[in-house]
């Protein structure tokens, strides 16, 4: 009985084998294909709450919606395949100032539902690329919205944990055995950050905090899941 990695170096092969000539490559991963937009969706780990404190009232939420120079596993019809996002795939697009770069933090990926905004000085949100990856920054959300009150109830219950973005692949190349994709440039001007209900990449965090003692908690929580991740990719390698 083959193994999970035997399965995957199977696949891996079956594409090399598929796709000799640089012009059949694919030319985007998976749900991107025969689109404009592409997303990668990942975990978010101990989510919470987190008052402001400076009296407003209002929450932050805080998290890394994309890890860079790490691979996680994507599908295509040819199979299983690594995906990495490239340390510098954010530089241009986060540059951008003509017009400003402009990305709401969303639920969903529902348009309607922004909790947050780039161009906003009301429910602002700031993005920036740090050794983690993308850096995710709503320092200022409405407690009373809606769509806040049920993001940070559903956290706080573990109902939902998990984080997307939208996004243009610029540049993108396959390995020679078209066993990964490297993602070395992408552009998510009038794209989206997500909170959302199901993810795929391991390498991403998020947090809507609440208090030092719940900060605490969730460093813990994250311990956990890291041991976690440890061994279930202990047990894919043998």
């Amino acid at each position: 009985m083959r193994t999970a990695r035997q399965t995957m170096l199977a696949a891996a092969s079956s594409r090399a084998a598929g796709v000799k000539q640089r012009a059949d490559r694919p030319s985007q991963r998976r749900d991107g294909e025969g689109s404009k937009t592409a997303r990668v969706t990942a975990r978010l780990e101990g989510g919470q709450i987190r008052e402001a404190g400076d009296g407003s009232g209002r929450l932050v939420f805080e998290g890394v919606a994309s890890a860079t120079d790490r691979g996680y596993e994507m599908w295509d019809f040819f199979g299983p395949y690594t995906e990495i996002m490239q340390g510098g795939a954010f530089d241009v697009t986060l540059a951008q100032t003509d017009p400003a770069l402009d990305v709401p933090l969303v639920l969903g990926h529902d348009q309607m539902r922004r909790v947050a905004r780039t161009t906003s000085a009301v429910s602002p949100l700031a993005l920036s690329k740090t050794k983690e990856g993308l850096r995710v920054l709503a320092p200022s959300l409405d407690p009373a919205d809606p769509d806040v009150d049920y993001a940070r109830r559903k956290m706080d219950a573990g109902l939902l944990d998990e984080m997307s973005f939208a996004f243009r692949i610029i540049k993108g190349w396959w390995s020679d055995d078209f066993e990964t994709y490297l993602i070395e440039e992408v552009d998510i001007h009038r794209g989206d950050v997500s909170l959302v209900g199901f993810g795929a990449n391991p390498h991403t965090w998020g947090t809507l905090k609440a208090s030092a003692d719940a900060e605490r908690a969730a460093a813990s929580e994250l311990a956990i899941q890291r041991a976690r991740l440890d061994l279930a990719l202990a047990s894919v390698v043998r």
